[in-house]
C-alpha cells in the first residue's frame, strides 16, 4: 500500500498539471507556428473544399462546417496559415507573472492574475479544470486589446432559403477594459475604478429608424462570482431599464444571435461547467482583410474601407479564406438547467485565445446554431490597427439551422482608445445619448 502511495505521489508530481511553467511555455503558446504551419495530407494552400471532396478533410473541421459543404451549402477556399502575434506587451505581461496564477477553489475564482495570459502550459486530458482554465484564457485575452470599437457594424436578417435580406440594423459597438490594460494609458487598470469592473460593452444602433438609439451597456466584474450588471435603453421609451438574467439569452433584437453569444461566449466563467475535449489542427476564418472580396455594392464607408462580402447558400457565409490552424476544442454547459442551450462546442485558436468557431445544441443534443467569427490580421486591415498585435473580429455568420435562417455581420473594427472613452460606458450616457 505504501509503495502504491509512492508511486502515485511521483506520478502526479512529474504530470504536466504540476509541472512549473516555463519561459518555453510561454514561447510555445504565443508561437505556435514558428517551427512551421501545420500540414495536412492532400491539403495546399488555394485549393477549394466543397462537397466533392470534403470526405478526405472531415478531420480538419468542425462538424457544422463538415455538414455544411457536404450539402453543397459552402465551398471553403484555403489560405496560408499565417502568424497572429498578439501585442509584446501582452506577452510580457505574460511572463511577469509566470507561475504566480492559480484556480481558487470554485469554479469563478482566480489568483494572481492581473495581466497577461493567466494559464500558458498545454492543457492536460488528465487534469478536471483544464476546461475552466482554457475558458480564462480567453476571459482575461487580448480580444480587441484594452479597447476599440467597431464603427459601423451591419448586420443582416437572412432567409438562408431565398437570400432575401430580411432587414439591415447599423450599430456602434465599443469594448474597454478597466483593469488588465498592458498597452494603453493608463496602465494596469483605469482609476477611479470603485466598482472594481472588469470590462464594459456598449452598444448603441444607428438605423433603421423605429429601433435607433436602443442602447445596451454590459459591465462584467472583476470578481466573477458577481453577477454582470447589463442596462438597455429602449429609444422609444426614452428610459433604461436593468436587464434580467434571462434576457442575456433571449433573441436581441430580433436577430439569431443573444446576447451571452457576443465574442463567442459572453458571460461569466463561474455560469458554465467547462470541459477541454482536446487538441486538433481544423480550418479556421483567418485571413488578410485587404487581401479578400470585399463587398463593393453596399456599405462602402467614406474613406474606401470596404467590409467583407458573403456567400454560399442564402448569402450567409463570409466570402474569406481559411487557415489550418491550431485548436482547443472546449465545451460549455450552463449550471442553470433551464438554459436554452444544452451545450456549446468551441473552438478556440490556441494562438490568440479568440473563439472563431462555436457549435450549439438544443436540450435534446440537436445540433442548433453554429456562429462564424472571421479574424483579420491587423497589419493587413485600416492603417491605424497595423502593429496593435489583436486578432481583429471582422465578420460574423450566425447559422439557425434548424430554423434555416442566419445573422450576418460585417466590420469596421478600429482599435482606436478615442472612440471608447470610459463616460460612453455609463448609465448616464445611456440616457444623454437617447434624448
Amino acid at each position: 500500500m505504501m509503495k502504491k502511495a509512492y508511486l502515485s505521489l511521483a506520478i502526479a508530481a512529474l504530470s504536466p498539471t504540476a509541472m512549473a511553467v516555463t519561459l518555453q511555455d510561454v514561447e510555445n503558446s504565443f508561437y505556435p507556428y514558428k517551427n512551421g504551419a501545420p500540414q495536412v495530407d492532400g491539403l495546399s494552400v488555394g485549393m477549394v473544399i466543397n462537397k466533392d471532396n470534403v470526405e478526405q478533410f472531415k478531420a480538419n473541421l468542425d462538424p457544422a462546417m463538415y455538414r455544411f459543404i457536404a450539402a453543397g451549402n459552402y465551398e471553403m477556399k484555403v489560405g496560408a496559415t499565417t502568424s497572429f502575434d498578439l501585442h509584446p506587451n501582452y506577452v510580457e505581461a505574460t511572463k511577469a507573472r509566470l507561475g504566480k496564477v492559480k484556480l481558487g477553489e470554485k469554479v469563478g475564482q482566480i489568483e494572481g492574475a492581473d495581466a497577461g495570459r493567466p494559464f500558458v502550459a498545454e492543457p492536460d486530458m488528465n487534469d478536471p479544470r483544464a476546461g475552466e482554465k482554457l475558458a480564462w484564457n480567453f476571459k482575461y485575452g487580448y480580444n480587441w486589446g484594452d479597447s476599440a470599437a467597431i464603427m459601423p457594424f451591419y448586420w443582416k436578417f437572412r432567409n438562408m432559403g431565398t437570400g432575401k435580406v430580411e432587414r439591415t440594423l447599423k450599430f456602434n459597438f465599443h469594448f474597454l477594459n478597466y483593469t488588465h490594460r498592458v498597452n494603453q494609458d493608463p496602465k494596469p487598470a483605469l482609476t477611479p475604478n470603485p466598482s472594481n469592473l472588469f470590462r464594459g460593452t456598449y452598444v448603441q444602433v444607428v438605423e433603421p429608424f423605429d429601433v435607433k438609439n436602443t442602447q445596451l451597456l454590459i459591465h462584467r466584474y472583476e470578481d466573477d462570482l458577481k453577477r454582470d450588471n447589463a442596462y438597455l435603453y429602449l429609444g422609444f421609451q426614452r428610459r433604461v431599464r436593468r436587464l434580467s438574467t434571462g434576457q442575456v439569452t433571449d433573441a436581441f433584437l430580433g436577430s439569431d444571435i443573444m446576447i451571452e453569444d457576443f465574442e463567442g461566449y459572453n458571460g461569466r466563467i463561474s455560469d458554465m461547467n467547462w470541459s477541454y475535449k482536446g487538441t486538433r489542427n481544423i480550418l479556421m476564418p483567418f485571413y488578410n482583410h485587404n487581401d479578400m472580396a470585399l463587398d463593393t455594392e453596399t456599405h462602402k464607408d467614406q474613406d474606401g474601407y470596404q467590409v467583407v462580402a458573403f456567400t454560399g447558400q442564402g448569402g450567409c457565409f463570409p466570402d474569406i479564406t481559411w487557415q489550418v490552424r491550431k485548436v482547443y476544442e472546449l465545451e460549455s454547459a450552463s449550471v442553470d438547467k433551464n438554459h436554452p442551450i444544452g451545450k456549446r462546442s468551441h473552438f478556440v485558436d490556441a494562438q490568440t485565445f479568440t473563439i472563431p468557431r462555436t457549435v450549439s445544441y438544443d436540450r435534446k443534443g440537436d445540433m442548433w446554431k453554429t456562429f462564424t467569427i472571421g479574424q483579420s490580421h491587423p497589419d493587413f486591415h485600416l492603417p491605424a490597427n497595423k502593429g496593435t498585435g489583436v486578432s481583429i473580429d471582422d465578420s460574423f455568420s450566425m447559422i439557425d439551422l434548424q430554423a434555416n435562417h442566419c445573422t450576418t455581420g460585417q466590420f469596421k473594427g478600429q482599435v482606436d482608445p478615442t472612440l471608447s472613452p470610459a463616460k460612453k460606458f455609463t448609465v448616464q450616457n445611456l440616457r444623454a445619448s437617447g434624448r
